[in-house]
This record gives C-alpha cells, sequence and structure tokens, in this order.
C-alpha cells in the first residue's frame, strides 16, 4: 500500500480555514472541548479493530503491545484532561507586590491557535493522537502528518478522523517530506514534532521564518548503565523488555550497555534467558516481537551486526525484515553503532571499571533522551546529578514515559519542550499575564514628577 501526497492546494485550503474557524472563537468554551475529548475517546473505541489490525499489518505489533503502548495511553490522556480540564482553565490568582496595591493579579491560560502535529511511524497512535489531546483541551485547533512508512494505521487515523471532526477543525495530511516542506511553509501558532534530532532541526527551522514556537520530542542514544551493585538477573529481564519492546524502535529504548567488566559474563547469559522468557525458544515465531518497519531500517540496522562479537542472538531474515534480540561485546567507542540511535534490537556493550568513566563518556555526548541505571540508589542519584538527559530509571526501563503526571521530553539534542497531562494542556496554551487595577483610587506617586521619590524608594 502506498500513501499519495496531499496537493499543497489542499493543505493551504486547510490551514486557512482552521484559521478563520480558531478566529470565530468556536473552541474557545469548556463544553465544546470536553465535547471534542469525548468524540474522540468514542472514535478510539469504535476504530480499535482497524487501528490493531492496521498496527499487525504495518508493523507485526500484537493486540497486547498495541493496547498497552498506544491506545490505552491515548485513552488515558484523554480521561485524564477530561477530569481536570475545569481546573486548568481556572484564571489561577498570582500574588501581587505591595509597590502595585490595590491591584490584583491573574494568570489565563489562552489557546496558541493553529497547531501542526508531525508524528513518527514507530507509535503512529501514541504520537499522533496524545498531542491531539493536548490541543484540543487548551482549544486549538490541528493539522495531523502520520508517518507515510505505516500506511495501513496512517489511513485508518484519518478516515477515524474525518469521520469525527470536521476538518476546518482538525485536519489530517498524508505524504513524504515532499509533504512535510509544503505544511512547513505555512504559519502556524505551533508546530509539535516527533522525530529525529536531523528533522528536528529542519522543523526549527521552518518556525523560525515566523517566530512559531516548537516542542520537539527527539531521541539520541539513551545509555543504560549496570554497576557493579546491579542485581543481574532483574537488570537483564528489564533491559530484554526495554530493548525488545517495539523490536527496540522506540526513541527511548536502552541504546547502549555500559556494564562493569565483572558482571558482563553473567549479564550475557541472564539476557539470553531473560529473552527466551519473553518471547520463546525461536523470537522469530513469538507474536509480541515486532518487525523492522521497511527494508530500509533492516539494512542499515543489519550493518551494526558487524561492529562488535555477537554473544546473543543475531540472526537475520531480510524477507520478513526480522532481526533477533542481539548483544555485541567488544564493541569500539568509534564504531558505527555507538554514533547514531540504533533504532533496532541491537545491544552494544561497552565495559567500565569506575563510575566515573561513565560519567565522562556520558557528558562528552549529546544529551540523550533517557539514561537508565541499575544499581544502588544512592550511587543512581549521584550519577543522575552529574549527568543530564530528558528523564530517568533507577532500576528500570521504559517505565518513566508510562506516569502521566511525570514531563515527558527531551533536553538538548533530544528535545525541547515537553508534554503529558497538565503539560500537554500547557504545551499548546500561551500563559498570560493580566493586572487589574481599580478606578477608586490613584496614587500619584507613580506619575511624572515623581513626587514622595523617599518613599517610593523604599516600596521598590
Amino acid at each position: 500500500m502506498k500513501i499519495e501526497n496531499t496537493s499543497t492546494e489542499r493543505i493551504v485550503n486547510i490551514v486557512e480555514a482552521q484559521r478563520e474557524f480558531f478566529r470565530s472563537g468556536a473552541t474557545l468554551k469548556r463544553d465544546f472541548r470536553k465535547k471534542q475529548l469525548k468524540r474522540l475517546l468514542e472514535a478510539l473505541e469504535k476504530w480499535r479493530k482497524p487501528l490493531l489490525e492496521a498496527l499487525w499489518q504495518d508493523l507485526h505489533k500484537s493486540e497486547q503491545e498495541a493496547v498497552l503502548t498506544e491506545l490505552s495511553i491515548v485513552e488515558g490522556e484523554i480521561r485524564n484532561h477530561l477530569r481536570h480540564l475545569k481546573r486548568w482553565m481556572r484564571v489561577e490568582r498570582c500574588a501581587t507586590p505591595l509597590k502595585m496595591m490595590p491591584s490584583r493579579s491573574r494568570i489565563v491560560s489562552e489557546p496558541l491557535g493553529r497547531s501542526l502535529i508531525i508524528s513518527p511511524w514507530n507509535y503512529p497512535v501514541q504520537l499522533l493522537l496524545n498531542p491531539l489531546v493536548g490541543a484540543i483541551s487548551a482549544g486549538c485547533t490541528a493539522v495531523l502528518k502520520p508517518s507515510p512508512y505505516v500506511p495501513n494505521v496512517s489511513l485508518a487515523i484519518e478516515r477515524m478522523i474525518a469521520e469525527t471532526f470536521d476538518e476546518q477543525y482538525i485536519a489530517v495530511v498524508q505524504g513524504n517530506r515532499d509533504v512535510n516542506t509544503a505544511l512547513l511553509e505555512q504559519r502556524y501558532d505551533i508546530i509539535f514534532f516527533t522525530g529525529s534530532p536531523s528533522l528536528g532541526r529542519t522543523v526549527m527551522a521552518a518556525a523560525a521564518k515566523n517566530l512559531t514556537p516548537v516542542v520537539l520530542e527527539l531521541g539520541g542514544k539513551s545509555p543504560c548503565i549496570v554497576d557493579k551493585s546491579a542485581d543481574v538477573k532483574i537488570a537483564a529481564q528489564r533491559i530484554a523488555w526495554g530493548k525488545t519492546l517495539n523490536a527496540g524502535q522506540t526513541c527511548i529504548a536502552p541504546d547502549y550497555l555500559l556494564i562493569h567488566h565483572s558482571k558482563q559474563e553473567q549479564f550475557i547469559d541472564e539476557f539470553k534467558q531473560a529473552v527466551k522468557r519473553l518471547h520463546g525458544d525461536d523470537v522469530r515465531q513469538s507474536p509480541h516481537f515486532v518487525r523492522m518497519v521497511n527494508e530500509r531500517a533492516f539494512d542499515r540496522v543489519a550493518v551494526y551486526l558487524n561492529d562488535g562479537r555477537v554473544v546473543a542472538g543475531g540472526t537475520t531474515v531480510k524477507a520478513e525484515r526480522y532481526i533477533e534480540p542481539t548483544l555485541l561485546a567488544d564493541v569500539p567507542p568509534t564504531a558505527p553503532v555507538m554514533q547514531e540511535e540504533i533504532f533496532g534490537p541491537i545491544l552494544p556493550m561497552i565495559t567500565f571499571d569506575k563510575r566515573k568513566e561513565v560519567e565522562r563518556f556520558i557528558v562528552e555526548r549529546e544529551k540523550p533522551l533517557a539514561l537508565y541505571y541499575f544499581g544502588k540508589e544512592e550511587k543512581a542519584w549521584k550519577m543522575i546529578r552529574h549527568t543530564s538527559s530528558g528523564g530517568a530509571c533507577i532500576n528500570d526501563t521504559i517505565m518513566h514515559i508510562a506516569n502521566e503526571k511525570l514531563p515527558f521530553g527531551g533536553v538538548g539534542n533530544s528535545g525541547m519542550g515537553s508534554y503529558h497531562g497538565r503539560l500537554s494542556f500547557d504545551a499548546f496554551s500561551h500563559r498570560r499575564a493580566v493586572v487589574i487595577t481599580p478606578t477608586w483610587i490613584d496614587f500619584p506617586f507613580r506619575y511624572m514628577p515623581y513626587k514622595m521619590w523617599g518613599l517610593v524608594k523604599k516600596l521598590l
């Protein structure tokens, strides 16, 4: 199946229609926003089966994994916004200093306006619709751009959105990078992009022309540390799960392993056993092991098998886009597998003797989207304080994304801005400062020629 490009003329018409719709003030009322959130929730239930089938066709993603990592996350996000929207929209009181009395200060959350949301292929439902929840909640309109690499999912989402919303409010645009270029030539009030750092730079450059704010959810090489004090069996289980989830095609997957030299052999054995517990004796036959998204991705990742000594896994079947979960030992830091985000089920290992080596190794590289540490908690906090990452887990992987009360986002090369829960509402809102000054009194000392200056100086 091939996705057809949406014409530039249609893109222009959609953006203009959304501009007029937003200006009408239709999205401002809370009742309207809640109604649209409920419609999206109902649409997800109605389209559940087509979306699950499309995820299987495009990614070999099982129903269980699709529900856990895609649909349930979006549904939970919607319910969270429905519960709290009234409080989030409420005008906030803010303290006023004595020098401004008797004025009062308030903060009003107002919608930024027209939004563009561009999502990747690896979690094509969650990473497109979760930001949409924030846009609806905040009172914005939205142009959605799914990935052409998962055509069945993208078409199912387009049909679902078209059936549920008027395109002057929410619309789906399809196509390749030429369509992205046409989209980015239009003017929006916020752009929300999830993808690679290289494409993130392109988005940011386009946004800069109109001084459009951006939220960039990127990626990078997320380190996983197994220290001398780690419970190796637990570490292997949780790392194997985090690395084989979606076949490693996860922006916060453990990308490389820094392991204390005394734990490497034990970890290799435990990792093999963990993969067997997760996916059976033959991973290829597991209904829960996802395939590489396309041949290009398969070829790119399979080459990394040459960058170290294969100590677990290593089997590939190109016709099925299948790469077995693989551990690589004796990997030089300069190897290609250590230069770019892997985005596949290959985990290179580098041994260390002292934690200072680990800190130095991490801080000398770009800031990652996630950092994982296995070992004693007090040592973990030292590692967190001396490094930087978008998020982190101690004695776990991936799970920080599961708490909608925690911010999810990158730092530096791994992104800017964060979302989930209240932060999704804030991402699509402008927090507007308002000062209310009464007219029943008007102090003269604020005006020229500044009488009573001595008293004024004391108040400042």
